[in-house]
Parts: C-alpha cells; structure tokens; sequence
C-alpha cells in the first residue's frame, strides 16, 4: 500500500453500512475522506441496469466525486456499488474496490468483497468471509468513550446493562408485543442484579415502540431515544460502560458490535423477529462463545462470570486488502 493513499468511505443514509465501512477504514489506519451519498428514484433500478454510474446520486453527492481519484474505495451495501465500479471506470481502473456486504449481482468489478459466512455466498476469487460484521468498536474507541461518557454513566448503579434495540427489517416486524417481552426479561434481570438499564433504541425502533420501550422498562432505567441527526447518541458509551449487554437479533452490525464490548452478551431473538441468515449468525455466536441467548440470562443473573470471545472482522478484512494490494504491486 501506498505510504499516503486516498482513501474514500461512501456513506449512505443507512447506519449499519456506514459502521461496517468505517470500521474497515479505521482499522486500515490510513486517514480517508467520508463521501456522503443520497439516492434518487433511480436507486431503486437493480445494480444489473445501474452498472457503472453515478446517475442514481442526488446532483449534490455525484459533484463532490471527482479526480483526484482514490487509491481505494471502501463501501458497504447494494446502492453503493454502481457508484464504486463509477469511480474504478473513471480513474483508469486504478482505485481497488472494497465493498463490505454482498452487492448483488453483477459482483464483478470489486477487487475485494467481504461477506459474513452467514449470507452463504459460493466463494470466488475477490472474496474474503468474516464471521460478523466489520466495525470500529475497538479498544482505543471503547476507552475514550467510557471517559467522554464518565460523567452521565459513571453513577450509574451497577451492574450496568446496556440494551440495545433495533426494530423493523423489511420482511420481519418487531411487534409491541416482542419489545414487551423484552421490557420484561431485561427489567426482570436488572431488579435480580440490583442494576441499572441503559437503553438505546434506533432508526428503525420508531416512535410506537420507543413510547412503549420507555413506558414498560422498570427500576433504574437510563433512556436514549434514536433521533434524526443526534449528535448526543450514548450508544458506544453504554457499550463502554456496560457490565453486560442486551441486543436484538434483527441487526448482524449490533449483535457483532456488543460482542466487542468485553463483557456478556445476551441476544433477544424470539421466535419472528430474525430472518435465517440472522438466526445462523445467532447459532455462530453461541457456538464460538461470543454470546447466548437471552433466555440463559436468568441463570447467569448478570454476573458477569463469563465473558464472550470478542470478535474483529474488520482487522480480517484490512489483512485481506493488504495481501492483495501487495501482490498488485509485486506483478
């Protein structure tokens, strides 16, 4: 790799791409420009008539691509894609590709495609399999939130029990009648444990859910309700400070990104809620001793007397683009 390459992230409004592609970018450790896209109604075309294009951008994300071209590319998510392989096309082939998630077809073009083992795509030769998803939930990130969030979370009495909250995917709901059930189970383990809950909720939580998650949480609650264009988001500082940590299984970036969090991890999946790619990655988690199911909680009590095998996906992917860049220059 060059000793100061360009690197651009293209980020898109969708948070779990962003933080699987910026977690590569930061574990690559080479300063890079974030590269802020918004779609038109043409992104709802498939990747195999968009191609190679920035056409599908708004006119103010397509101005602000241009030469000099990076040295690499690091991307997540379908929408994406058409306008990586637009800037490979327009620096001569020259940018290297990274795109984090499968792109859809056609995957050609990509120098590197990294997928979790989970999606069950056939290997290929621009291929690297990760167990979960890339993040920047490391250590150094994990300290400096835990003094930035001192002084909100420091008092909070012990065990701290983060829970975090996704919603509503695309073909799965999260009925009010799930996030009762997990009202109950996390109110239930923090009343045991004498401890506090700190709740997050997100984008796709929405405003039933979130009224409903605040009403129902009992004892000591500390609430975070996801909102357009916070800057005031405690999520890594409840990942910092948490004793143990509660998540919803509809997000694959959520579910990987607690299990860095150094302490136990509890998955809430009930029946509906998670796709089988979701439940596979669940099923992975346990295996490895990364997390269990939140059911088990009741008999840890929250004792934290385990503590799950912390994953780095997004140090396998920089592994791979290193390998691979090397032998670019060695030919």
């Amino acid at each position: 790799m060059a000793a100061d390459p360009i690197v651009w992230v293209l980020a898109d409004d969708r948070s779990g791409n962003v933080s699987q592609a910026t977690g590569v970018a930061a574990a690559l450790g080479a300063p890079c420009e974030t590269m802020t896209l918004a779609y038109n109604a043409l992104a709802r075309l498939p990747n195999l008539a968009l191609g190679a294009t920035f056409r599908h951008l708004r006119s103010g994300s397509a101005a602000q691509l241009a030469a000099p071209w990076p040295d690499i590319v690091i991307a997540a998510g379908r929408r994406t894609a058409p306008v990586a392989r637009a800037i490979k096309r327009s620096s001569g082939g020259t940018s290297f590709l990274v795109q984090v998630m499968w792109p859809g077809r056609p995957a050609g073009g990509f120098d590197l495609i990294a997928v979790p083992a989970h999606d069950r795509i056939r290997a290929g030769s621009n291929i690297v399999t990760t167990v979960g998803a890339p993040h920047s939930v490391t250590g150094e990130a994990l300290a400096g939130a835990r003094e930035a969030w001192k002084a909100r979370l420091g008092g909070l009495a012990a065990p701290r029990i983060a829970v975090l909250v996704g919603g509503s995917t695309r073909r799965r709901r999260f009925s009010p009648a799930m996030a009762g059930e997990l009202c109950r189970s996390a109110s239930a383990l923090a009343e045991r444990t004498g401890g506090t809950l700190m709740v997050a909720t997100s984008r796709r939580t929405g405003p039933d859910l979130t009224g409903l998650l605040r009403t129902e949480m009992r004892g000591r609650v500390e609430f975070h309700a996801w909102q357009p264009g916070g800057n005031d988001n405690p999520y890594l500082g409840y990942l910092a400070w948490s004793d143990a940590v509660i998540v919803t299984g509809d997000s694959s970036s959520m579910c990987t990104e607690a299990c860095a969090a150094g302490c136990p991890v509890y998955i809430f999946a009930p029946p509906g809620l998670a796709g089988s790619k979701h439940e596979r990655l669940h099923r992975t988690l346990y295996e490895r001793g990364s997390a269990r199911p939140l059911a088990e909680a009741a008999s840890d009590a929250g004792s934290g007397t385990w503590q799950g095998e912390p994953l780095d996906d997004a140090a396998v992917v920089v592994a791979e683009i290193r390998r691979r860049l090397a032998g670019r220059g060695a030919a």
